[in-house]
């Protein structure tokens, strides 16, 4: 494993990921949200689509770990219950759709999937239907699916909670909890798949360090900043010139 991970450090695609984690680190710990969208589309393009879903989730999970406890009081579980349990349900489906599917159109729906949050978010829009169980576990099942097959599961669950009315301290703390109770199971399914290898976990193990150390700024961070503009808007700009480049590069010809 020493030797894998000295041949990976040789590598210049790893350097562009630990680059591209650190920021990904600051916006989830300052935000709750966005560090998966930030990775996916450049991950994806770097280590191939599969890699990078075990890749990020396996990040993702830990970090998930780090913020939980200081998010657990604030969370809604009777929200959170019936949309975490139909993430996990509809996951085999995002798995499927991961093996089918080639890693250029994953690219390009994870760009495109990352402008159109933005692009919502920022024109204020805001779902305003009920709020059922049954609403609120279609949210969910639309999100694992996603999560699986793009390693986003982001956008449907936040553009939801943060309809909701509720303060930023709030909307954080559910959407943190949200992929603490989902993250795990999609890794067990995913490696029971086969659709990704050791070398996924590995690349986690080198990023991980580089994530939990940008999460610690960005939490700290947070704690300073009672604007729910200006922490939201960081956060969506750096995303949407995400997405917008990998939009882009899909188009321009080989």
């Amino acid at each position: 494993m020493i030797s894998y991970i000295q041949h990976l450090f040789a590598d210049f695609g790893l350097w562009t990921a630990i680059g591209v984690t650190i920021v990904a680190g600051l916006m989830r710990g300052f935000s709750g949200f966005g560090s998966a969208m930030l990775m996916s589309p450049i991950f994806a393009l770097l280590f191939g689509s599969a890699e990078m879903v075990v890749t990020i989730v396996a990040i993702e999970l830990v970090v998930s770990l780090q913020l939980f406890p200081q998010v657990r009081r604030q969370a809604d579980w009777t929200i959170l219950t019936p949309m975490s349990v139909a993430a996990c349900i509809a996951m085999p489906l995002g798995v499927w759709l991961l093996a089918s599917v080639d890693k250029n159109t994953i690219v390009t729906a994870v760009s495109a999937i990352i402008v159109g949050f933005v692009v919502l978010m920022w024109s204020g829009w805001k779902y305003t239907g009920r709020r059922s169980a049954a609403v609120t576990a279609t949210v969910g099942a639309v999100s694992g699916a996603m999560m699986a097959s793009t390693g986003i599961g982001g956008p449907p669950v936040v553009l939801f909670l943060m309809s909701s009315g509720d303060s930023p301290t709030i909307n954080r703390a559910n959407i943190v909890t949200f992929f603490f109770l989902t993250q795990f199971v999609l890794i067990v399914i995913v490696l029971a798949a086969g659709v990704a290898g050791i070398d996924a976990l590995i690349r986690a193990i080198v990023l991980l360090p580089v994530m939990l150390a940008g999460t610690w700024a960005g939490s700290h961070l947070f704690r300073g900043v009672t604007n729910e503009r200006l922490h939201r808007n960081v956060a969506l700009a750096i995303l949407f010139v995400t997405g917008l480049s990998g939009l882009l590069q899909q188009n321009v010809p080989h």
